[in-house]
């Protein structure tokens, strides 16, 4: 079973655009080279997802491929995940293989950390092999991953004394790279408390503010805007609004 797009329109019953049915073309390429690919290196995988960019249909030139494999007669004895990229007929794969206790593993690593990465991968990737033991898996996951992020209260205290600091320390500062490095340190802090607390699932790089802008284009835009600027104060305020709305600064009294 593979996850491939129909290039007919069904909405209107007319039929592709070349430029679809060249987009459709290069989809099926980039499917035949995986199967291939894990055909070759992992012949043992029971499941396999293609992730990320060739998933959503967005490749750029330099995007490579993410793969997640799940198999117990895959890995060495002694080995339950693999972390690993390879470079197969013009590709670079990204691989994410686990037996069945590692990705279990994994996987709670990652609600832990706040950003299941394999199981969103896991959920919204093109299946490419075991699709009966992926929609088992699905089923259980789904769960979970709707649920959200359960994030205790000291926690939230600690993420909002930190964004404290970070806001006064790019008030006071002068020196241009100090400014710099604190003003993305405190994007990324704030980014996080906002999805947080808001019961979303943080990301990292280019994934969180994919996310951020999922929760609200437009308080995104709010926080993001003064940074792109350069604009280093009215962004301090900004990360300070949304501090407010997540209960507010944190200094004395704090026990780490």
């Amino acid at each position: 079973m593979i996850g491939a797009r129909n290039p007919v329109d069904h909405r209107t019953g007319a039929g592709p655009s070349a430029d679809a049915l060249r987009s459709y073309d290069r989809e099926m390429q980039q499917i035949d080279v995986v199967k291939r690919f894990i055909s070759d290196r992992f012949p043992g995988a029971r499941v396999a997802v293609i992730a990320g960019s060739t998933a959503r249909g967005n490749r750029t030139q330099t995007s490579d491929i993410d793969l997640l494999l799940i198999g117990d007669d895959m890995l060495a004895a002694d080995t339950s995940s693999l972390a690993a990229t390879f470079a197969f007929e013009g590709e670079i794969f990204e691989v994410f293989a686990y037996n069945s206790s590692g990705f279990e593993q994994w996987a709670h690593k990652g609600l832990s950390d706040y950003r299941p990465v394999i199981i969103h991968m896991l959920l919204e990737g093109i299946p490419v092999r075991g699709a009966i033991e992926l929609a088992a898996l699905k089923d259980r996951w789904r769960t979970i991953f709707d649920e959200g992020p359960v994030v205790p209260p000291h926690e939230l205290d600690l993420r909002r004394y930190a964004i404290t600091d970070l806001i006064d320390d790019l008030r006071d500062a002068t020196d241009p790279l100090e400014r710099y490095v604190v003003a993305s340190a405190l994007f990324e802090r704030t980014a996080e408390l906002m999805l947080l607390t808001e019961g979303h699932w943080i990301g990292a790089g280019k994934y969180l503010p994919r996310r951020l802008r999922a929760l609200s284009e437009e308080r995104a835009d709010l926080l993001a805007r003064p940074l792109i600027h350069g604009d280093l104060m009215v962004f301090a305020d900004r990360a300070e609004d949304e501090l407010r709305r997540a209960g507010g600064r944190v200094q004395a009294g704090l026990v780490r």
